[in-house]
């Protein structure tokens, strides 16, 4: 898989003007260290931040560029960033990166981390002027042995030049940044769980209220971004509000670029960064360059393990929030996958749950009992074992894991893709069941007082 913001045979041409996430990385694919980072105007913005503007400036530039959260949610950063209390007597308070990446099918923030690094931590600097932070953390994936090489060396070239630590450009303002190892846990993707874990305690969600912003690490005020969004902070500082929002394609209610990718058996897997609102046929077809050859597709998903399957003929929505939603599932990270017309489904289906029920942290019943269910049950239909009523009860189970039923969103996610694939492919479903054996009960449906 290559890590890479080029087109197909090099044809797109990166500039700051378009690729305000990519423009300065090498072809050769080496990190960008901070002499030749700040060559191609690097800690400008930051520059500008500290010299220029106030923090309420930075924070409403912020929220008026519409950028929102890249790492799936899509919340907005500016609204995010004004939920930080503004009492001057609160004087510790954390701002923390969550660079967990555990995403099935997801590499985008391995590449900025691996290759920019100094993007990352000028996005981070920006970021904790605007919300008063003394500390910040990035919370690190444990298997991204390189980008925590490079982070680390990054942060030492920062705070050698004084661009980190005690009265960062003479401002009077101090920021200490850490790099922070993960354990390898997909649930600490959740804020409250990397929350948790950062302290030392079990990575389990924490309930909501109090948000992080209120109480969040060791009891105070919390900060948590994605890398991608971080890393888009100094352009919308360095260039305005106005260029950042013409990025987008017509049609799209998001703003900027967004980094996108397609694996699979595509002529040409990679990463590439793009306007919001492209297609998914443009993704699909000119960029990963199709199917191989002897290959056809059979489906695809948008955004990560956690975002339901799309057909051929969904390829036209534009790939934002909203577009995506259009054709029934979420955007989810942005790097899609394509599944191939030898795949079957039920066995896809099958290594997904085990992995979502394997990472559940197993406090709300649902999540810690339903997936292990579903598991059990398409493991069964693989092995042409199934049980006539096993397809309902799986779809029960997608019911009762959706959204709001749960304590966090990590079941919802493992079983959308699940009921989308129930959806569009059931006769594959049917074909795992053994016609002799008897009906299973029906799953019980809840009790609503006063239906």
């Amino acid at each position: 898989m290559t890590l890479t913001s080029f087109g197909p045979a090099n044809r797109i041409k990166r500039s700051a003007e378009t690729h305000p996430l990519t423009w300065r990385l090498r072809d050769d694919g080496e990190a960008v260290w901070l002499d030749e980072y700040q060559a191609k105007n690097g800690y400008a913005a930051a520059r500008k931040a500290f010299a220029e503007m106030s923090q309420d400036d930075i924070v409403q530039t912020v929220k008026d560029s519409g950028l929102k959260g890249r790492g799936g949610a899509g919340f907005p950063t500016g609204v995010k960033w004004g939920l930080m209390p503004k009492d001057e007597s609160i004087n510790i308070r954390y701002l923390l990166c969550n660079a967990d990446e555990m995403e099935p099918n997801t590499w985008k923030d391995r590449m900025l981390m691996e290759q920019l690094p100094h993007l990352l931590i000028e996005g981070m600097l920006i970021s904790a002027r605007a919300l008063k932070t003394y500390r910040g953390y990035i919370f690190l994936r444990g298997e991204y042995t390189t980008a925590a090489k490079h982070l680390n060396r990054a942060v030492e070239e920062a705070k050698a030049a004084g661009l980190l630590g005690k009265n960062i450009l003479g401002s009077g303002f101090d920021f200490e940044l850490f790099v922070h190892t993960g354990a390898g846990r997909y649930i600490c993707g959740e804020e409250t769980a990397l929350i948790n874990s950062l302290e030392g305690r079990r990575a389990n969600p924490r309930s909501k209220p109090p948000f992080p912003a209120a109480v969040g690490v060791w009891g105070k005020p919390t900060c948590v971004n994605n890398v991608e969004t971080l890393c888009n902070v100094p352009a919308i500082i360095g260039d305005g509000v106005d260029w950042y929002k013409s990025l987008a394609r017509e049609g799209s209610e998001d703003h900027g670029t967004k980094l996108m990718g397609f694996s699979g058996k595509v002529k040409n897997p990679g990463l590439w960064e793009l306007p919001f609102g492209v297609t998914g046929r443009e993704l699909f077809e000119d960029y990963a360059g199709g199917m191989r050859d002897g290959y056809k597709l059979k489906c695809w998903q948008p955004g990560g393990a956690g975002t339901g399957f799309l057909l051929p003929e969904h390829l036209d929505a534009q790939m934002y929030a909203g577009g995506i939603a259009k054709v029934g599932t979420r955007m989810g990270t942005g790097l899609a996958m394509a599944v191939d017309d030898s795949v079957n489904m039920v066995s896809l289906l099958r290594n997904m749950e085990e992995f979502f029920a394997r990472e559940s942290c197993g406090f709300c019943t649902p999540c810690r009992d339903g997936l292990p269910w579903s598991v059990k049950l398409l493991r069964a239909i693989e092995n042409g074992e199934g049980q006539a009523g096993d397809i309902e009860t799986l779809l029960g189970l997608v019911g009762f894991l959706g959204p709001g039923k749960t304590f966090c969103a990590h079941a919802p996610g493992a079983v959308e893709p699940l009921g989308s694939a129930i959806k569009y492919f059931r006769p594959e479903f049917e074909a795992g069941i053994a016609p002799t054996r008897a009906a299973a009960p029906p799953l019980a449906r809840p009790i609503v007082v006063g239906a």
